[in-house]
Order: C-alpha cells, then structure tokens, then sequence
C-alpha cells in the first residue's frame, strides 16, 4: 500500500487487487474457526448430554460476548496507534487466543465445560473479526470498500467450506472415526478443531505482515478533504428516560416469568431489557458527573447518535440474523432426527447425520463463495436494495423446503439459496453502510453495527425452544422453516432502506 502521500492531495489511493486479497485473506482462517464452532458445537453439547430443547440457552455465550466484545474492541482499536498499527494488533491477540481455544475446546469433558469454553472461544474470534470489517472503511476509498467486503464474502465462504467438510473428509478420506463412546467427543471432531486452530493462525498471520495502514492523522486529512464528517452530531440524550422504559420492561417481564413458572430461557430477554436501563442509568449518572470522556459514554453516546443508514439497516440486520442462528443452532438436530430418524447422540445414524450437515455447511459456504462474486452482477442490475432482496428470499426458499425434501442427499440443492443470501448478509449491508461512516470512528461503529447481529440471536436463543416446545411438538424442523419466515421480512425491511443506490 502507498503509505508515503503525506501531501494529501487527493483522496486515497486504490489499492491493487492484490493488496486488497492480502488485507482480507486473515478471514479465511477466521470463518475457518467459526464454522468448526457453528457445525460442530451443538453436536458436542449434545454428545456431553444436553437435550435439543436445551442448545438454545447454551449457545447464548456466543452472541452476548459478541454484544459485549465488539463494541470494546471497536472503541480500543479506533484509539490504538503505535509500530504495529491501530486494528493489526488486535488481529494477532485475537489469533491467538481463538487458536488456543480450538485445541481445547473438544476435550470438554463435561457440558458446562465445553459451554464455558464456546464462551472464549467466541470471545477470542470477536478480538479478531470485529477490527477486520473496520480495516476495509480504513484503507480502501469508496469505490473499492464493496470489492474488499466482497473478498472478505469470497474468504469466508472458501473458509467455511473447508472447516464444514473437515470431520466428514476425516472419516471418509483419512478412515478417523466419527463415533465414540457416551460422553466422549468423535477423534473426527478434535482432528478438525487442531487443524482448524493451525489454519486460522497462518491466515490471520499472513494479513498481519503483509498489510499496512494509514495512521490516524492519514486517515483525518482524507476524510477533510473529502468533505466527510469526522466527528458524530451532538445530541442531548435524555438517558434517564430511557433507563425508567427499560428497567420496569425487564422487572414485569422477570416477575412474569417467576409468577407464572415460564420457561427459564425467558430469564435471558428479562436480563437484557434490565441490562439496558442500567446501562443507561449508568451513562445519565456520567453525564451529571460531567465525566463524558470515557470510553463507556462515548460508546453509548454512539448507540443513541447513529448514522440514519444504520438505523434503517437494522431491521434488515435483526431479522437476518435471527435465521441464522436458528440455522445453526438447529440443523444437526433437525437433519439427524427428521431425515436420518435418530436424536440418539451415540447412534450411527445420528453421526452420519451430523457428518452430512458438516457437507451442507461446507456447501452452502461453498455456493456463497460463488455467489460473492455473482453478486456485483446482481447489484449492477438490481442495485443494492433489490440485489440484498432477492438473495434473502433465495435464502427463505431454500430453509423452507427442508421441510418437503426427503432425501438427504438433495439437501444439497437448498444451500445454493442459502448460500447466496449468506454472501449477500455478509458484504451488502456493509456496503450500504460503511461510506456513512467517520473513519475516526469506523470501528466503534462497526461494533455497535454488531447488536443488530447479536439482539436477534439472544432473542432466538431466549424464545425458539419455547415455541418448539409448545407450538411444534419440540420437532426441531420447524426452526429452520420460523427462520425461512424470518427472511422474508428481512427482505421486505431491505426495500425500506433510503439513501442506498
């Protein structure tokens, strides 16, 4: 990258493709870790004795910490400069950690180990992914940030196929047994989470060396010359009304819940409506102190003084993820017992199922690499909004004919639909949202960005088993279809989006 401009005269240079590939090739091993996590972790709270109407509360961990993480590390990284960069750093502590926690992770020897465990886990793939997004909106000028967020779909996608596939090939290819005794993790899973650890250390490794970034004060006299903001638009928030709503919202919904003996994922949705009255009340509290320089008001001063762009993203954001999580928390379950005819964790029959889910995963990550570039085609036809549309759609039909496909084998094709929708999540709304974005703040945004990812999970993790339980007869394949239904309001929500050509 040419870091000598220090004349400022134009605004950033474009980078070759090279550059840019370099820059995202880190999340390659990134979605290699997290679709070992997302395919294999519910087959493992299941092998350790977790029931199916049980995954949704275990898996709470990886959204919440996403809730938490991101934010921070956004905010941190927005103020770090020093020899090794300002988002780099983050990129190799996060690694590290993430590498650490796939070598353990499969020798949980007991359910709320490995839950603990998928906690860090997720903890350390939050330090590194969150600086990545921001890294595009830092380096790339406008017209090149949706060819960066297109690299880092097509990555994705390359990653996840290969992490998807890996315990099937481990049994198929390298004869590693995917069955073990009750309580005992298949070698077929450790083997992939050892090399899934190797694989996203080196990748991540390959970005840190090979890329440069533009420091702080690069980054203020672009944005100055193009006229952009640099700074979020002052508003007077009044916290403490806020905290009153949401306080008395959690305390009717927990005295609900105790009265009435209602299922104990509900504590969940209690906890996070009391949570953000506190938090509110904590910021109102800052601000009659005058303490508003801390990074903990200035991060819920963002939430409330967010570009409008944002704001309109959001719906499309929380309905998209909440399909997602319901995909990945339940397609072992649904696949294994509805089409293999066994939810019995030490069956032969379960096993191959949770193999084969492992292929659709690596597929439909497969078809997203495709799709990520089949994608600016779309868009130039289409533009944005209608391209975004017609992928989520793809995506509903796809989940929504589990339900009438009989063979597993033809599952197969369902994932082109759920492929395309899943390149299409990961890189249009970022491209719809990063140019609205001050580059003193892209990463703080980008993390706030994240609770629209991470609201719908919890939601779906507080309230999915409920309706299993009472309205589907706990038959996991009515996830997948409440999550088809999910889409398609996402992609209603999308034609709503102003301001994005």
């Amino acid at each position: 990258m040419n870091n000598q401009n220090n004349n400022y005269d134009s605004n950033k240079p474009n980078l070759s493709f090279w550059q840019i590939w370099n820059m995202c090739f880190g999340f390659l091993g990134i979605q290699f870790g997290f679709a070992l996590q997302n395919g294999n972790v519910s087959r493992i709270f299941q092998t350790l004795g977790a029931q199916v109407d049980d995954i949704p509360i275990l898996w709470v961990a990886a959204p919440l910490t996403g809730l938490i993480v991101q934010p921070i590390i956004g905010y941190w990284s927005d103020k770090t400069w020093g020899r090794f960069g300002r988002r780099r750093p983050f990129f190799f502590i996060g690694a590290v950690l993430t590498t650490l926690s796939l070598f353990i992770m499969p020798h949980s020897p007991t359910l709320w180990i490995a839950a603990g465990m998928l906690w860090i886990m997720d903890a350390s793939i939050n330090v590194t992914m969150e600086p990545f997004r921001a890294l595009v909106g830092d380096n790339l000028p406008e017209k090149q940030r949706a060819t960066g967020y297109g690299l880092q779909s097509f990555f994705i996608g390359i990653g996840a196929v290969l992490a998807s596939a890996l315990p099937w090939m481990m049994t198929n290819w390298f004869d590693v047994s995917n069955t073990a005794a009750p309580g005992q993790i298949p070698e077929s899973v450790k083997y992939s989470f050892y090399w899934g650890g190797v694989v996203l250390l080196v990748a991540v490794l390959w970005t840190v060396a090979r890329t440069k970034e533009y420091s702080p004060e690069q980054l203020a006299a672009f944005e100055k010359q193009s006229a952009q903001p640099t700074t979020s638009k002052l508003v007077d928030i009044n916290f403490n009304k806020g905290a009153i709503i949401f306080v008395v919202l959690g305390l009717a919904t927990l005295a609900l819940v105790m009265g009435l003996s209602l299922e104990k994922e509900l504590y969940l949705l209690a906890g996070g409506l009391l949570a953000f009255g506190i938090v509110q009340w904590i910021a109102a509290a800052l601000k009659s102190a005058n303490k508003t320089q801390g990074g903990f008001y200035q991060v819920v001063q963002d939430v409330f003084t967010m570009p409008e762009a944002m704001k309109q993203l959001a719906w499309v954001q929380f309905f998209s993820w909440f399909t997602l999580f319901a995909m990945w928390i339940y397609t072992t379950a649904a696949v294994t017992s509805f089409h293999y005819g066994s939810s019995d964790a030490t069956s032969k029959a379960f096993n191959d199922g949770a193999d084969w889910v492992g292929i659709l995963f690596a597929a439909y990550n497969g078809f997203a690499a495709i799709a990520a570039m089949c994608i600016p085609f779309l868009v130039k036809k289409m533009g944005l909004k209608g391209a975004h549309c017609f992928n989520l759609l793809l995506g509903a039909l796809g989940l929504a004919s589990f339900m009438f496909i009989q063979d597993p084998k033809m599952l197969l094709i369902p994932m082109i639909g759920v492929g395309f929708a899943w390149a299409s999540i990961l890189s249009l709304p970022y491209a719809m949202l990063s140019n609205a974005l001050p580059s003193n703040k892209m990463g703080v945004y980008m993390g706030i960005f994240n609770f629209f990812i991470v609201i719908p999970q919890l939601l779906a993790a507080s309230i999915l088993g409920l309706i299993l339980r009472h309205v589907f007869s706990n038959q996991p394949i009515y996830a997948l279809l409440i999550g088809a239904a999910s889409f398609v309001v996402a992609a209603v929500a999308v034609m709503r989006v102003k301001n994005s050509n």
